[in-house]
């Protein structure tokens, strides 16, 4: 099921538009982003690893790929969940990493815009460290996203972004070119903000969805001050609202902003995901976490944008 829906995901680019696969756990609905699911599969036996995080149910094996299960229930609600016999993996592929996670059922997929989901409020998203990323509105239903990098981040830190891959490009001098930055996570646009900042980049401006950033650009354009404010654009590609294929084509598509550098930083840099931010000209495509390339290709493109 998940091979086919992925064959035929987003078949334009840049229409802002998502499928969420639709899952249950404990009568809940909650989805993932279609993108980052590589397969369904029956839940199998699962060896269990020491000295791992409480949600981490262990490792499998299926067709010569170690894959990490994750406890998704557990995770949740911090309960011991009964294993089914008709449970469900969720095998997922971002960050360069598979990624079983445990649920009860899969009801379906749906296809909708962003624009249907919206950043929840601090009380249902728990705040900075909440796990839930947006409310989409598929059909009659609220569906809970969970933002699975998150989770990941939590479950083993070492696979997020690393305050030790800036430090070890040395000393660096201060750099004020204005530099916007798309991310909806809470989590990772504080990892980026630090990252950035440790690296030299002293005048960052944050944005929770491509939306935000578009309209500040617009803003700009109005006031005939886009080179002024804004000098590079960093977008992640899920976002409510507006995701980064969007965003980066409206720019691209702009006389009056398409020589801005767009990077899209984001964990699902596919073969295919590569392909379709060609498509809307982004200018490089990096995959989280790779801070470390991500602030050499900032200093590139800055090189290179101040020499025209």
């Amino acid at each position: 099921m998940a091979e086919e829906s992925r064959s035929g995901i987003l078949l334009e680019t840049g229409t802002n538009e998502i499928e969420i696969m639709e899952f249950t756990i404990d009568g809940n609905l909650y989805g993932i982003n279609v993108a980052k699911v590589r397969e369904i599969m029956m839940s199998a036996p699962v060896k269990p690893m020491p000295h791992t995080h409480p949600a981490v149910e262990g490792i499998f094996k299926p067709r010569d790929t170690v894959i990490t299960v994750v406890d998704l229930p557990k995770y949740l609600t911090g309960q011991a969940h009964e294993h089914k016999e008709k449970d469900l993996f969720i095998v997922t592929n971002f960050n360069q990493m598979h990624v079983a996670f445990r649920v009860d059922t899969v009801v379906g997929i749906s296809r909708i815009s962003w624009k249907d989901i919206q950043k929840p409020d601090s009380t249902i998203s728990g705040g900075a460290d909440g796990v839930a990323t947006g409310i989409a509105q598929c059909g009659e239903d609220l569906v809970n996203i969970l933002d699975f990098e998150r989770i990941v981040a939590e479950i083993a830190p070492e696979t997020s972004i690393q305050i030790s891959e800036v430090e070890a490009l040395g000393k660096r001098g201060r750099n004020t070119s204005p530099i916007w930055v798309a991310e909806d996570s809470i989590l990772l646009s504080r990892m980026i903000r630090e990252s950035l900042e440790k690296a030299g980049y002293a005048n960052l401006r944050m944005f929770p969805n491509g939306a935000e950033l578009w309209q500040a650009l617009e803003d700009c354009g109005q006031q005939g001050d886009v080179d002024g404010q804004v000098a590079l654009i960093i977008t992640d590609l899920e976002m409510p609202q507006m995701d980064g294929h969007r965003l980066t084509k409206l720019i691209k598509s702009s006389k009056q902003f398409q020589h801005i550098p767009v990077i899209i930083f984001s964990s699902l840099i596919t073969e295919e995901m590569r392909r379709k931010g060609q498509e809307v000209g982004a200018d490089e495509q990096l995959s989280k976490p790779e801070i470390g390339h991500l602030i050499g290709i900032i200093d590139e493109l800055l090189e290179r944008s101040q020499k025209k």
